[in-house]
């Protein structure tokens, strides 16, 4: 591959803790999706530039009650971290541990496609990758302590008597010591790549280690340290994969701020059997040929009228509308409660019933998301809430921990739009505490009906990380008027996602109150 367009930040999307794999000419990755259902979300690509939706491995998790936003519970920030991504055999393998519920899971299809079949690895490995070397199988995992276990035959524990060995130790690091562990077998020697931070200050760092033998000694350290002169904020943390023509390339992310962990790709060499990452230390600006490049790609977000493309095959319709129905594009905050989904493909028109009392926009279900773009983006939805119940809120939101909101209230006296936000309690990417408040209102302005066009606009280029409101409620998006404050916007451990748009309805007062969504518009810039 030559040298010929600038592409990173690779996706402009928030896609963190990226796995990649290379099935003949065809390059596979899966990243975290936390919370959002369906999960463990898989693209594809045929020249590691251009990436689209190619399925997700999993609906529901085990359809606890956080996962399912029921008794007060979430699982906000939690979820699906970290899979790793195989191909053995025939075989597709994803391996992720899950920080609800304390398990290690294991996927397998033959198809990236799917049907996927479910299973679970006996223990808990934090970011765990998989290694089949021959007819044995390993797991390399840890926080600070990078393990390597050996697992039995059908890879459902450890295997009585097999390896278990402490590899690589980052022990005494104050910020982030040694964790999404990669390991590999290339050129007969068995290599770890990990992500740390500096010591002396934050900066995420990628490191390398290599072995003769899988129970033999680690040798290696950081392979790259570089903030592409983005906000210093360092790349790691990723999978590596050659191409057919026996190039080598990494895929790690990069924070963004409020927008999210980007992928990057970085060019790899090898000198002495040891990897070499960038050019001279440093991430080049332009480092990818398309040329040759001719598949169209399914963009990563869209704009949709909730109509649905008639004539599409089973692999079509499961690949395109693999979020219970609904574009690909979609994810919802956490496992949906269909009862209270409807979608009129007719009229194109998705319905949306207020199925439990909320405090705040957090607690309601049913939230239909995409990711923000990075450097800016916009959003837009046609609201119907004249179905709405007193005390109910529908409309479209800057979905985080410190949310931004612009919906249709209906109030006893009438229709109104409002804008409310969550502020940041500080300016560090320090959790948030759990929030029962109902959110700052900063302005309500009354509508003569229960229809009404309601926009998000937001700006992430240097980190500026804000969101801006809109509505139309007597043209059609002619006459946009803003709302409420410029709300500033924070990526954080509560969440540990980008922002995303979303589609939502809560009641606060009885259930039953129902809105319709219609031509939502997605614009990236």
């Amino acid at each position: 591959m030559g040298v010929d367009k600038e592409i990173n930040p690779l996706t402009r999307l928030d896609y963190p803790d990226p796995d990649v794999i290379r099935v003949g000419g065809v390059y596979y990755m899966v990243t975290t999706t936390m919370h959002f259902m369906p999960g463990g979300e898989i693209l594809r690509s045929y020249d590691l530039a251009n990436w689209e939706h190619a399925s997700f491995v999993y609906d529901r998790l085990d359809s606890t009650p956080a996962q399912r936003l029921e008794h007060g519970e979430n699982i906000y920030g939690k979820g699906m971290w970290a899979a790793s991504l195989r191909f053995h055999r025939g075989l597709f393998y994803v391996c992720f541990a899950a920080n609800d519920t304390g398990k290690t899971y294991l996927y397998t299809s033959k198809s990236i496609a799917g049907p996927w079949k479910k299973q679970y690895i006996e223990g808990f490995y934090h970011d765990a990758s998989l290694l089949f070397d021959e007819e044995k199988v390993y797991i390399a995992y840890g926080n600070k302590e990078i393990y390597i276990t050996q697992l039995n035959e059908d890879l459902s524990a450890p295997l009585a008597g097999g390896l278990h060995r402490l590899a690589v130790s980052d022990a005494g690091n104050p910020r982030l010591g040694y964790e999404g562990a990669h390991f590999y077998k290339i050129h007969g020697k068995y290599y770890l790549f990990l992500i740390h931070s500096l010591r002396d200050r934050w900066m995420r760092t990628e490191a390398c280690f290599v072995a003769d033998a899988v129970d033999g000694v680690f040798t290696g350290g950081d392979v790259l340290i570089d903030d592409r002169g983005y906000c210093g904020q360092g790349v790691a943390q990723g999978g590596i994969v050659d191409t057919p023509e026996g190039d080598w390339y990494a895929v790690l992310f990069q924070d963004h701020g409020a927008v999210g962990r980007i992928p990057v790709l970085v060019p790899v060499t090898w000198e002495a059997d040891f990897p070499v990452f960038g050019q001279n230390g440093r991430i080049p600006a332009q480092n990818f040929s398309q040329a040759g490049f001719h598949h169209t790609m399914q963009p990563l977000v869209q704009s949709d009228d909730f109509k649905k493309m008639a004539g599409c095959s089973e692999e079509q319709e499961r690949e395109q509308y693999g979020c219970y129905g609904f574009k690909s594009v979609w994810q919802f905050n956490h496992e949906p409660d269909l009862r209270f989904v409807k979608a009129d493909r007719e009229q194109g028109v998705l319905w949306l019933t207020a199925g439990k009392v909320c405090q705040n926009l957090l607690q309601a279900r049913n939230i239909l998301t995409q990711r923000m773009c990075y450097p800016r983006c916009a959003g837009a939805v046609t609201v119907d809430a004249s179905a709405l119940k007193v005390g109910d809120y529908a409309g479209l939101c800057a979905l985080q921990g410190c949310y931004g909101m612009i919906a249709v209230a209906r109030r006893s006296d009438g229709f109104y739009v409002v804008m409310r936000s969550r502020a940041a309690d500080n300016d560090s990417p320090q959790a948030m505490q759990e929030d029962g408040a109902e959110g700052t209102e900063w302005e309500a302005v009354p509508i003569p009906q229960g229809t009404v066009h309601l926009k998000i606009e937001a700006e992430f280029a240097g980190m500026q990380d804000e969101a801006r409101f809109f509505y139309d409620s007597d043209g059609d998006r002619g006459n946009w008027r803003p709302i409420g404050i410029t709300h500033k916007l924070y990526f954080k451990m509560d969440h540990f996602t980008g922002c995303r748009f979303g589609l939502f309805v809560y009641a606060t007062e009885e259930t039953g109150g129902r809105a319709g969504f219609s031509r939502f518009h997605y614009q990236c810039f």
